[in-house]
């Protein structure tokens, strides 16, 4: 993660309950730890790393994800799924970045955690965040194991990384 922090959300109580606007999903929501984490990712993802809202899916069930669809899976939901776009191959859209967001200290648990939902998404890298720090990372063949950076690319880097 950079030096700048992600932006702020817009809070709102409603219902003697504090909730924030998910720019994403369209609705307000209980503004838990988590969700801070999740919302200020979102905001830094579209406004400052570009990656394009409408290719972004926000707390799913595994099962709801379309690439998914009529596949035993478990009844488990992600927090942040950001689809790529090709131009060239059918399904258009596949399973770019998969972020498993915390609201305390990024643990091997958490990272162990979005690659093991991952087995399942089978998307291309996958990411630990929290308020403060970033893990990213993508399945290495040659050495059978995750390898893993310290920051999130831009949308455009990773597309870039998917095409080469």
């Amino acid at each position: 993660m950079g030096s700048s922090s992600p932006s702020s959300p817009d809070f709102a109580p409603q219902d003697g309950r504090r909730k924030v606007f998910d720019e994403i999903r369209q609705s307000w929501v209980k503004a838990t730890p988590e969700e801070l984490v999740r919302q200020q990712w979102l905001r830094r993802m579209v406004g400052q790393l570009l990656y394009p809202r409408e290719l972004l899916v926000v707390e799913k069930q595994l099962r709801e994800l379309p690439h998914l669809c009529g596949s035993e899976v478990p009844d488990r939901r992600l927090d942040i799924l950001c689809y790529g776009k090709s131009e060239s191959s059918s399904p258009p859209l596949f399973p770019l970045l998969l972020i498993e967001c915390k609201d305390e200290r990024l643990t091997e648990d958490a990272v162990n955690q979005v690659i093991g939902y991952n087995h399942h998404v089978r998307a291309c890298f996958v990411a630990a965040v929290n308020l403060s720090e970033a893990r990213m990372g993508c399945y290495d063949a040659q050495k059978n194991k995750y390898m893993f950076c310290s920051f999130l690319p831009s949308f455009k880097e990773l597309m870039q990384w998917v095409k080469r």
